[in-house]
């Protein structure tokens, strides 16, 4: 029988296959030890190996949405212990954001001090800038009014006079007792003393009306002479004055030394400006709302009138040191009645209660204040205007955006997990999340930081980063 070239190829495939075999067996002592060596490193490798960066650490985490941070990391965002809190419900009231501006109450926060009368600036006794109480003496000024001076010289005739008459009234009723003098003679001195001490009361009020007060009038009447200068002091407070007639004790109060305007040896006539003082223990922010806002102003005004305090008005100062100062507990005082012919802007006005901030005393015994609120400074209004119940609210920091994604993290062990939610409202502070089951009530959020740990798990995954992802302007 034949063989065909093809049976002929396969019988020399195996006989080559039979002589590797055969070489393979007479030489396995020196390569079987090195494959068993290899095999074994490539096991232990195996084993140890971190497949995709998973171990037993990672228990209930998504690799693709979880992030480890080290202790550095969390500070150098700021999520310390009491930025990492569990969630809960709550009531949120939005506000209406209104630009304001500290102003000085209208016929209050300024005192003119003015002079009584004519006459050349003796002394100054306050500087610029410092605070004085009420009384304080700011200055004396020497008088040369005519008027004051005949007014006060027939003031001493007068009282020269009456003291005459009654030494006489006085001798006159000694005699009368033995019978020397008539009775009639007595009487006429009497009504003779009555008319010049109705003189005397008329020119005391002529003396007051002057400027005098009634301690002058009585060093007058004491030394019996003529009153060469006057002392100018400060005004009581209003409201001192009203405190006074019921009888309490006002509180501590002091007038700053806003200006002076004039300097000693100054010619000054009666009504000239001297000084102007400074009541700024109270102030008023001057709310400027669109004329569109007006009935959210007006409703919160009412609602503050049922003593409702989820109600109160919010300032906020900017303070470049500290960041943002904020004064809440504040109430609408009054809303004006008109509206802005050109701005169209709608004004309220809310009361601002001041504080010292700094009390400096100089050795000359000079005292100055810094106080807190400045006439003038700007301020930011929160007037709530709508609440709601039941709902997660979230510092704006807490959240992070990737598109029409929002995302916060919740802690969970060491690392923390990336949760997509939904936004139901966000103004520059706080984020108002949905309560439809991505988060509940006890989960432990990070309330800071959320934007960088975005973006440090989008490098985890080794996609682009945007700088801009996520970050609110």
């Amino acid at each position: 029988m034949s063989t065909n070239p093809s049976q002929i190829r396969v019988f020399v495939f195996l006989g080559c296959l039979l002589a590797i075999a055969a070489g393979l067996a007479a030489t396995q002592s020196r390569w079987l030890p090195l494959f068993k060596q290899t095999s074994t490193a490539d096991a232990e490798d195996h084993e140890g190996h971190d497949h995709g960066g998973h171990d037993d650490s990672h228990a209930g985490h998504e690799e693709s949405s979880s992030l480890h941070l080290s202790k550095q990391a969390r500070r150098n965002i700021g999520l310390t212990e009491d930025m990492l809190q569990p969630i809960k419900l709550g009531t949120f009231t939005r506000t209406l954001n209104v630009p304001a501006r500290v102003v000085e109450l209208p016929g209050r926060t300024k005192v003119q001090v003015a002079s009584p009368m004519t006459g050349v600036v003796a002394s100054v006794h306050v500087i610029q800038g410092e605070a004085i109480e009420p009384g304080t003496l700011l200055f004396k000024v020497r008088l040369t009014h005519e008027d004051l001076v005949q007014a006060q010289a027939s003031f001493l005739e007068t009282l020269g006079e009456l003291d005459v008459e009654e030494r006489e009234i006085t001798r006159l009723s000694s005699l009368g007792a033995s019978g020397v003098i008539a009775g009639k003679t007595l009487l006429a001195r009497k009504y003779s003393k009555q008319k010049l001490e109705a003189v005397l009361n008329a020119n005391r009020e002529s003396l007051l009306l002057h400027g005098l007060s009634s301690d002058q009038i009585t060093t007058i009447i004491r030394d019996r002479r003529l009153l060469r200068e006057l002392e100018v002091r400060a005004p009581a407070f209003p409201s001192h004055e009203n405190v006074a007639r019921q009888g309490e004790t006002p509180a501590p109060h002091l007038f700053m030394v806003q200006t002076i305007n004039i300097n000693k040896g100054s010619m000054v006539r009666a009504g000239d400006a001297l000084a102007t003082l400074a009541d700024l223990d109270e102030l008023y922010m001057e709310g400027r709302a669109f004329e569109h806002d007006a009935d959210e102003i007006t409703h919160a005004a009412r609602m503050q009138a049922t003593d409702e305090s989820a109600w109160d008005i919010t300032a906020v100062l900017e303070n470049n040191r500290q960041g943002a100062d904020t004064v809440e507990g504040l109430k609408i005082v009054y809303i004006d009645n008109e509206v802005e012919s050109e701005s169209r802007a709608q004004l309220f006005f809310v009361d601002l209660p001041n504080e010292v901030v700094s009390d400096r005393q100089t050795s000359e015994g000079h005292r100055f204040l810094t106080w807190r609120f400045k006439p003038g400074q700007r301020i930011q209004l929160r007037v709530p205007i709508e609440q709601w119940q039941d709902r997660i609210v979230l510092p704006v920091d807490a959240v992070a955006q990737e598109g029409a994604e929002t995302f916060v993290f919740l802690e969970n062990g060491d690392h923390f997990d990336q949760r997509p939610v939904q936004v139901e409202y966000q103004d520059q502070l706080w984020v108002v999340i949905a309560n439809d089951g991505s988060l509940f009530p006890g989960d432990t959020v990070a309330l800071t930081g959320a934007h960088q740990m975005q973006v440090a798990l989008k490098n985890k995954a080794g996609g682009g980063v945007d700088p801009h992802a996520g970050h609110n302007h």
